[in-house]
């Protein structure tokens, strides 16, 4: 690769019907800063850091957005990606997520984490990862 070439993570961009609803979401889910860019963006990014200083979640308006079905189902509209999250304590993480607006998917396929669906219907996981999440080796906030 050219030396002078840099490329670095800026957001990972979800597709919803309201980036500023979905924002505050994840903000709230989070305990991150939330940004309104315009009536179609907005983004989410750890608090003191300045957006841009660490990936952002960035949610971009597609009026024609529809929710994946998970787990899959043929010939229904398929998850592309999804986050997961590492907890330290996964049944406070999982109220926690409720509180905010999420709800848990029907079907499960683990103890260790639980799959989520946030107010616009993408899946995220909430895994348990004390170890993980408490090393001084863990970045992101």
């Amino acid at each position: 690769m050219d030396e002078e070439l840099k490329i670095k993570m800026y957001s990972f961009t979800m597709d919803c019907k309201d980036p500023h609803e979905l924002a505050k979401f994840y903000g709230a889910l989070l305990n991150w800063e939330v940004m309104s860019m315009d009536e179609g963006w907005a983004c989410v990014y750890a608090p003191g850091t300045y957006q841009g200083t660490y990936p952002s979640i960035l949610f971009q308006q597609n009026p024609e957005y529809k929710p994946p079905v998970w787990p899959e189902k043929p010939d229904a509209q398929q998850q592309m990606a999804h986050l997961d999250f590492a907890v330290n304590d996964l049944e406070k993480a999982v109220q926690h997520a409720i509180h905010c607006g999420a709800v848990i998917a029907e079907e499960q396929f683990s103890d260790d984490w639980r799959v989520m669906l946030d107010p616009a219907g993408h899946p995220f996981c909430l895994c348990q990862m004390k170890s993980i999440i408490e090393s001084p080796q863990f970045g992101l906030l």
